[in-house]
């Protein structure tokens, strides 16, 4: 048997693509966004960044409702441009997802020692994969019922922040501005420590450098989105359900980002403490709660990012596992890995990307973990790799697979084309080429390759396949 059922619901679909977007971006690097660019750099780039996201989930919610496919992207990119791109691109997007499975679970282990120091590293990760991996096992549906419950979790507590950040400024600095305003004291406004004084900080920090670096941090934030198009070859009637999702997912996750980020720049001083991405202590989201709930705020935050984890970590064994399977299905990988177990689970693809991710893990723990930075970085850039093909795959779609009578008869149309998947792809061009503005100063060529490396396997294996593929022909 090689078709997967198709149990998944609009709400299982839509907290599965939230699932593998809202993680530590969000509760813990969003403060350095505004550190590095400035509230007016960070806005604005999360602003540039949604409507590309926009214009991007528009051309996969077209394709994914006039064919719905686990493979998505991969499939699209196989279908609509050529054999060797989809080989490329399939990869390339499976190795980010088991790289990422790998990360977030390294992540969660770490979380965990902020209540229990003394844990073991190893054994509590192997204990987390396993924990994970049973997860996938079973019916896609209760894969679907755990996603979105976990996934829900960190939705309350956003839509908390944002409630409690807006009266927070509301009460603290709104108020007692007016006050001193009617008192003909203005220059004397309110400067406690949690409030962001845009007078004695400039609203664009850096310049275009700093919206730049924030368009990187906006890109990796609002990566995952795309996984609606994975579930789609899951979906109970897809040509209902996923122009719904694409529309749900967008509009949710932009405001989640979009409103956070404000009211960080509302209520924190520009200064180097927004700098930590790794302590919890000092999340944006900590400095809020702590208002409210005092000194467990840190404790709170810690569980939402540990379950965050957990959750990015189970979306990504399932996209992991469908794009494998989608790879061996049209001979981009061995044909034992279409094979599905009784509950219609491709166990094969499943236990390949587990081992993988063990693999990658080991690697964590050699000459202290610097294969596995690598790897990291490898993978970091894959995200835009495949957003890049979801366009491009879009525009060929159009222009060379359908018809004119085709077009007008489509179910679900994206907005602005060609315009929209062009303006796409130009602007994913320019963040890819502006990497190297996340390399300190002194970077050497190792260093710039790295950064590069996973652009470098991208065409590496492109090309590959079309070796192959002409010395195959030619026999």
């Amino acid at each position: 048997m090689f078709k997967l059922n198709q149990l998944l619901e609009l709400r299982h679909i839509n907290m599965i693509a939230l699932g593998g977007s809202v993680g530590t971006g969000i509760f813990l690097t969003s403060g350095y966004s505004i550190f590095i660019g400035g509230a007016g750099g960070a806005l604005t780039a999360y602003l540039i960044m949604a409507v590309i996201v926009f214009f991007l989930m528009r051309s996969l919610g077209e394709m994914s409702v006039f064919r719905p496919s686990s493979g998505s992207l991969c499939d699209y990119a196989n279908s609509y441009v050529n054999s060797s791109f989809g080989f490329a691109i399939g990869y390339n997007y499976w190795f980010c997802w088991v790289v990422t499975i790998t990360t977030e679970i390294s992540a969660a282990t770490i979380v965990l020692s902020y209540w229990f120091p003394n844990i073991n590293y190893i054994s509590v990760s192997l204990i987390t994969f396993a924990v994970i991996f049973l997860f996938n096992l079973f019916s896609v549906r209760i894969y679907g019922e755990i996603e979105y419950w976990l996934s829900l979790i960190k939705i309350i507590v956003i839509v908390i922040f944002i409630v409690f950040g807006i009266y927070y400024y509301l009460a603290h600095y709104a108020i007692e501005a007016t006050q001193l305003i009617s008192m003909h004291k203005i220059s004397h406004l309110p400067t406690s420590p949690i409030i962001y004084n845009t007078h004695q900080h400039p609203i664009f920090h850096q310049g275009i450098v700093g919206i730049l670096s924030v368009l990187i941090f906006a890109g990796f934030s609002f990566q995952g989105i795309e996984l609606v198009g994975v579930a789609s070859g899951e979906a109970k009637h897809p040509e209902q359900t996923i122009p719904k999702a694409i529309s749900n997912v967008f509009w949710r996750l932009s405001s989640f980002y979009i409103l956070s980020i404000l009211i960080i720049a509302l209520l924190t001083k520009h200064n180097t403490a927004l700098t930590g991405q790794s302590s919890v202590a000092i999340s944006p989201y900590t400095m809020v709660f702590s208002a409210f709930i005092g000194q467990y705020a840190a404790n709170l935050v810690n569980l939402i990012i540990f379950i965050a984890l957990i959750s990015t970590a189970n979306a990504s064994m399932y996209t992991a596992t469908r794009i494998l399977w989608y790879l061996s299905k049209v001979n981009h990988a061995h044909p034992k890995l279409t094979r599905l177990n009784r509950h219609d689970i491709p166990l094969n693809a499943l236990l390949i990307s587990t081992l993988c991710g063990l693999i990658f893990f080991a690697c964590s723990l050699i000459q202290h973990g610097e294969i596995f930075t690598f790897l990291v970085a490898a993978s970091s850039l894959s995200g835009f790799i495949s957003w890049f093909g979801i366009s491009y795959s879009h525009y060929c779609f159009r222009t060379r697979y359908l018809s004119s009578e085709q077009q007008n008869n489509l179910v679900f149309r994206a907005k602005l084309f060609p315009y929209a998947p062009i303006i796409c792809m130009i602007a994913i061009v320019i963040i890819i080429g502006s990497q190297f503005i996340t390399l300190k100063a002194n970077y050497n060529w190792l260093d710039f390759m790295l950064v590069y490396s996973s652009l470098i396997l991208f065409i590496g294996l492109y090309l590959l396949h079309q070796l192959y593929s002409k010395i195959r022909v030619n026999r």
